[in-house]
């Protein structure tokens, strides 16, 4: 077999790509996909809008950015690293394992950068998709996979006056687009938000800046965390002692799914959370109205329930001042909050999350029959079976897609068991004789009626607060609704009986761009 040559895609000639599967991303999901596509000898090409992989590990480079699941969890089961620096690893360290395993795969050959998907069609009459990128490329494959995930684009919200704040010559980013460029020695800087990368930020940059605002709309839990290194002495025993690391990852799993089993069937239980979140207000902040400020009035865990020791320290510097009041508008000095008060600022840091329910709207899907899939995804509302197949879209797999993410446990393993679920569907193909496959209504339908009936119980559905896990309608699109280790039972065998197959007996050849012979981990 060979690799697809590399003028192929990038000739001036502008020629389609051929490929049996074309996967988009290159973060957990991309990567994950590739290897289990590599180890069954199945085609494949890897589209990355960057130019390294990486995915949200590689975008996310601002102060403080680590993993809020331990790493012995939150990696590859097939790739375990006995020798992790800290229990809750720093993006540095997750980005390097992602290119260690990348490289040892071999797989930048299938890698090609620089190429965001605009758009995609499926062609009736090939049974194919044609995946176009930005740039003009096609690309044309019997199966697509999407490794994007929903935490890739940057939510900044609209307010009035950023644009002549901006023109004044202050700095205003993302923190998912940290401006390295931007030294915030002595400056007065505004964050806006408190999610998961407030947290971070804030008692990073705290001792550096001269004044920092920080502009709350909700107060999160934020539970204790010491994330002190790894001694050397368990590392070593990690690496030299068969099972030691293994035990440590069923034991990390394990205390997780404890908390989940609060989340989705015993929400009280959160009060013990709460208690948690309470004290560690009270360690750090001593004054009453601003601890007052801190204090959700929400049930633990309705939001993402965040973790950190040094956050509240960051509150309670002399330079910080929690804004509660929202946000009017800009002015080129600064921000003007609802009561009309003005702050000076320089740099404006948006710890304002990601685009999430509504992210398939970035992308053109076109179905059989030219069916728009973000039409019927805004009429219906965001769903698939499993969270990975389509009704009536052939062919299309979603990694981490509607209803597969988490508020306590590792998303690697959710992605582990759909790549396995991803691959029995291709091998199902294959075995029908057949071009292609899609959900049939009956089924998915009858699986989101009853993950919504499950999810309506949860802590994220009953916990007295809005969160980036519901769309605009109030329905939640984002989280699975039980134990991750339901979610693999659910996952772990392909059930034809749930699927429509076409083009049987049909042949449909595509060109090869095929994976090497050598398909085991390289180096």
């Amino acid at each position: 077999m060979t690799v697809a040559p590399e003028q192929a895609a990038e000739s001036g000639t502008q020629q389609p790509v051929h490929t049996r599967t074309l996967i988009i991303g290159t973060g957990f999901s991309g990567l994950g996909m590739a290897i289990e596509l590599q180890r069954r000898g199945v085609e494949f090409l890897i589209l990355e809008k960057a130019d390294e992989i990486g995915g949200t590990w590689r975008d996310n480079t601002y102060p403080g950015c680590a993993c809020d699941i331990p790493s012995h969890m939150y990696s590859f089961s097939f790739e375990p690293k006995p020798d992790w620096q800290h229990m809750w690893s720093f993006q540095p360290e997750i980005f390097d394992y992602l290119k260690g395993v990348t490289d040892k795969y071999g797989l930048r050959r299938y890698i090609r950068f620089h190429s965001h998907v605009d758009r995609a069609h499926w062609d009736d009459d090939e049974l194919r998709w044609h995946v176009f990128t930005k740039d003009g490329r096609e690309f044309v494959a019997q199966f697509v996979v999407s490794g994007v995930g929903g935490l890739h684009i940057p939510l900044i919200p609209e307010f009035d006056g950023l644009d002549e704040f901006r023109d004044a010559g202050a700095a205003a980013f993302h923190s998912a687009q940290w401006d390295h460029s931007v030294d915030l020695t002595g400056k007065r800087v505004a964050v806006i938000g408190t999610g998961a990368s407030a947290i971070q930020i804030v008692p990073e940059i705290v001792n550096d800046v001269a004044a920092l605002q920080l502009y709350q709309r909700t107060p999160a839990w934020v539970m204790p965390r010491p994330n002190n290194p790894i001694p050397d002495w368990m590392r070593d025993m990690f690496i030299n002692v068969p099972g030691t690391r293994a035990l440590m990852r069923w034991g990390i799993y394990w205390i997780h799914e404890a908390v989940g089993f609060a989340m989705t069937r015993q929400p009280r239980l959160l009060k013990i959370g709460e208690l948690m979140g309470k004290w560690n207000i009270r360690r750090s902040v001593k004054d009453r109205d601003l601890r007052r400020k801190l204090t959700p009035n929400y049930r633990a865990g309705c939001k993402r329930i965040l973790n950190s020791d040094t956050y509240y320290q960051g509150i309670a510097n002399s330079k910080t001042e929690v804004v509660t009041d929202g946000i009017a508008r800009f002015t080129p000095r600064g921000i003007v909050t609802a009561d009309g008060t003005e702050r000076d600022v320089d740099v404006v840091v948006f710890a304002t999350g990601f685009h999430v329910t509504d992210s398939y709207t970035y992308v053109d899907i076109k179905g059989p029959g030219g069916e728009d899939l973000v039409d019927r995804w805004t009429r219906e509302g965001v769903s698939a079976l499993r969270g990975i197949t389509i009704a009536d879209m052939p062919n299309l797999f979603f990694l981490l897609g509607p209803n597969t993410a988490l508020g306590h446990n590792s998303v690697v393993f959710m992605i582990e068991s759909q790549i396995r679920y991803a691959a029995h569907a291709i091998a199902a193909v294959d075995r029908a004789g057949a071009q292609a496959l899609a959900p049939t209504r009956a089924a998915a339908d009858t699986y989101n009626d009853e993950l919504q009936s499950e999810l309506a119980g949860t802590v994220w559905n009953t916990g007295g607060c809005r969160s980036w896990y519901l769309d605009e309608h109030g329905v939640n699109r984002t989280l699975w609704s039980g134990m991750t280790w339901q979610y693999w039972m659910a996952t772990r065998r392909f059930r034809a009986s749930e699927y429509e197959f076409f083009g049987l007996g049909r042949d449909t050849p595509t060109q090869d761009v095929a994976v090497p012979s050598v398909v085991a981990p390289q180096g």
